[in-house]
């Protein structure tokens, strides 16, 4: 069966969001997409001080001096599209009140006939924490557990009720509901956060390094789930994020998901190699604007559906 292919949709300065996120939504469920995404990038801190991922010394990209809030992106595409999933990959979801988040997202997927896919983590800025959450840092992990807490309950039958640090509902009735169960998804890296996946979780959200890196985590993240006792399986959907370059990327250094067309098939071929569900593939850091975007993911999908992919 081949892998599913999904296309992250443009979020950064070079669109006009009320023009181009319909525009190519609709492409990409024209060209075969059987997904949309979106990531969060709450702020740029200038100066920074604090590096990309929290390494110190990784400068933060130009591109994320101004992304699109993803629920409002998501927003736009649902109007705009049939049969896609809307997938997130990720909310940092402590930046978000566990209620209105859990809110937005039943709207989201009662609106659109039940295509929301919910991928969370826990982020890494410090910047974005002091500017948005509403618990420290510190309790990131614990400030996730409410969140997926909060939105099973919420989405759930009445009445609600809940009894957390953040969100307390004595006994509500809450709607609108999904129109089916939403999935949600999980950005774990760390052992707990593993655990947390296992127990908690419908999905793995990895992001595409080497093949053989996403294979040996994919192959923990199994073993983990049988020592635990799990009897669902685990969806996943791998982020591609590429770096488009029309013409073909020829130093040794060259990482994955980086260069011309042809290259970035081959990385997808060998990812969907592995087994996952999905590719989520984000092109629109290395396009110009949403013409050369929507020609890319073009090309990708029919160059990579040949190859099998």
């Amino acid at each position: 069966m081949a892998t599913r292919l999904g296309l992250g949709l443009p979020q950064m300065r070079q669109y006009d969001l009320g023009r181009d996120v319909p525009d190519v939504a609709r492409a990409a469920e024209r060209i075969g997409f059987e997904s949309l995404w979106v990531f969060e990038r709450a702020l740029f801190p200038e100066p920074t001080t604090q590096g990309l991922y929290g390494i110190e010394g990784l400068p933060w990209p130009e591109r994320y001096r101004g992304v699109a809030d993803p629920l409002v992106t998501l927003t736009l595409a649902a109007a705009a599209t049939e049969r896609a999933a809307l997938g997130t990959s990720v909310l940092v979801a402590p930046l978000h009140v566990p209620f209105q988040l859990a809110k937005s997202l039943a709207t989201l997927d009662a609106a659109s006939g039940g295509r929301v896919v919910a991928g969370l983590g826990t982020g890494w800025s410090l910047d974005e924490y002091a500017a948005a959450s509403v618990r420290p840092f510190e309790e990131r992990g614990q400030a996730l557990d409410e969140v997926i807490e909060v939105c099973r309950a919420v989405w759930g039958p009445d009445p609600v009720v809940y009894d957390g640090k953040v969100t307390r509902i004595a006994s509500a009735a809450v709607g609108p509901k999904p129109a089916r169960p939403i999935p949600i998804l999980l950005a774990a890296s760390s052992k707990r956060a593993r655990r947390r996946l296992v127990d908690h979780a419908d999905g793995w959200l990895p992001v595409g390094r080497s093949a053989a890196q996403v294979a040996e985590q994919w192959r923990e993240l199994q073993e983990l789930a049988a020592e635990r006792g799990r009897t669902e399986p685990l969806r996943t959907v791998l982020r591609a994020n590429a770096e488009y370059t029309a013409q073909a990327h020829t130093g040794a250094n060259r990482q994955p998901f980086q260069g011309n067309v042809e290259q970035i098939v081959t990385d997808l071929a060998a990812h969907a190699e592995i087994g996952l569900d999905e590719i989520l593939l984000d092109l629109q850091g290395g396009t110009r604007d949403a013409g050369e975007l929507k020609d890319v993911a073009a090309a990708v999908y029919t160059a990579a559906r040949a190859a099998g992919v």
